[in-house]
């Protein structure tokens, strides 16, 4: 059986895969910061809920980067400030 890593290094020769991996980047990056903040804080999703006033499964859709499920600026906005943070959005050139 292959371990994650080696799955996922098989996986990234194919340039299919490679091509759909990198154009999720950012996504992923973005999602890595949201779960890292979050756990920088110790609160669970069902405490940052109580914080903004939603529901933990809100708070679960926001944490899963889902397309179908796009949080507004606004509520990203109001979950950072539950961890303390702030939001910051930018555009960037790509290189």
């Amino acid at each position: 059986m292959l371990s994650h890593e080696e799955l996922k290094t098989k996986a990234l020769n194919r340039p299919d895969v490679k091509a759909e991996y990198d154009r999720l980047e950012p996504e992923f990056a973005f999602l890595d910061e949201v779960l890292k903040a979050r756990a920088s804080t110790g609160l669970t999703q069902a405490e940052v809920a109580r914080r903004i006033g939603t529901t933990q499964s809100a708070i679960a859709r926001l944490e899963s980067c889902n397309a179908k499920h796009s949080p507004s600026i606004a509520t990203l906005q109001k979950y950072a400030a539950a961890l303390g943070c702030r939001l910051e959005v930018r555009l960037v050139r790509p290189e």
